[in-house]
């Protein structure tokens, strides 16, 4: 692999995504980062599934905004097509970016829609990736 090509695979591999995983994408819209979404299908060597798909996926991809809505609904409609073991991105625009989202909000958030808050990534230069996972059942 060209170095070039691997520098391109880097913000997907930071997300900790690998080559066949199924990547579900929501929050879709003309704002999102095209480069990160490129590096995110190169490595998983398919494209992402929409909203429309129901197939169990591996992660979702959450473009998430100030004002997009109720995030806790947002965020548990999201756990609907993800495996037991799978994990949610949500990614949102760096402070200062309009429609930034307050990192204290989604730690709040989360527990209700049965996520934790595991770690963050800085994806782009516009985006912030915050990892989401289920919160365990005992």
């Amino acid at each position: 692999m060209s170095d070039a090509v691997s520098a391109n695979l880097e913000p997907a591999k930071k997300l900790g995504f690998a080559n066949e995983d199924l990547i579900q994408e929501l929050g879709y819209d003309d704002d999102v980062d095209y480069d990160l979404r490129d590096s995110i299908e190169d490595l998983i060597g398919s494209e992402l599934l929409t909203e429309e798909d129901h197939d169990v996926v591996d992660a979702v991809i959450f473009w998430w905004r100030d004002g997009d809505g109720d995030l806790v609904d947002a965020l548990m409609d999201s756990l609907n097509c993800l495996d037991e073991n799978g994990i949610i991105w949500l990614l949102t625009p760096k402070q200062g970016r309009e429609g930034h989202v307050s990192p204290a909000l989604i730690q709040q958030e989360a527990p209700t829609a049965g996520l934790h808050v595991t770690t963050s990534e800085g994806v782009s230069e516009d985006w912030s990736a915050i990892r989401l996972a289920p919160r365990k059942k005992n």
